[in-house]
């Protein structure tokens, strides 16, 4: 099958987790290299720098941020919430553009985990629930993988 995804970039190979560093993904890097995947980091989209604090959702997750009723905050408190939603709302966009209804995505990020993602304590708990791109693009009829799933799948 030759489908496109969008997918986060840390899993392309690119330094821009929270920490700096890239969380390769041999799957998602061959997509990029064949011309089929676009890398996006929704946090960087959303203007954050590269290294940040680590944030996390803390009140819910992301289906709670996009309706407000829960936050993104950092590890000191500070609320960063419009950059993730500034971040998945330009991940929307350029999937559109690409005619791309299918993503890949970090589990566990709260900016993209699926299913479960990080609680808001910092303890590396998790909770249930979607990061706020995940959520995003899944409201928006996406397909949604983890990178576990993309090694398992048939690319």
């Amino acid at each position: 099958m030759n489908r496109r995804y969008v997918v986060s970039a840390c899993l392309a190979g690119e330094a821009c987790a929270y920490d700096g560093r890239p969380r390769p993904c041999p799957a998602v890097q061959r997509l990029v290299r064949e011309g089929r995947a676009v890398s996006v980091c929704p946090e960087c989209l959303g203007g954050l720098p590269v290294p940040r604090p680590p944030a996390e959702i803390q009140g819910g997750a992301g289906d709670e941020v996009i309706a407000g009723l829960a936050r993104v905050k950092n590890c000191y408190g500070e609320d960063i919430t419009a950059f993730f939603l500034e971040g998945a709302r330009a991940v929307l966009e350029i999937a559109r553009r690409h005619g791309i209804k299918a993503a890949i995505l970090k589990a566990k990020s709260p900016s993209c985990g699926r299913d479960r993602v990080y609680d808001g304590t910092f303890t590396g708990k998790l909770r249930p629930g979607h990061g706020v791109t995940a959520a995003l693009l899944l409201a928006h009829g996406f397909e949604v993988y983890t990178e576990r799933e993309a090694e398992r799948m048939e690319l």
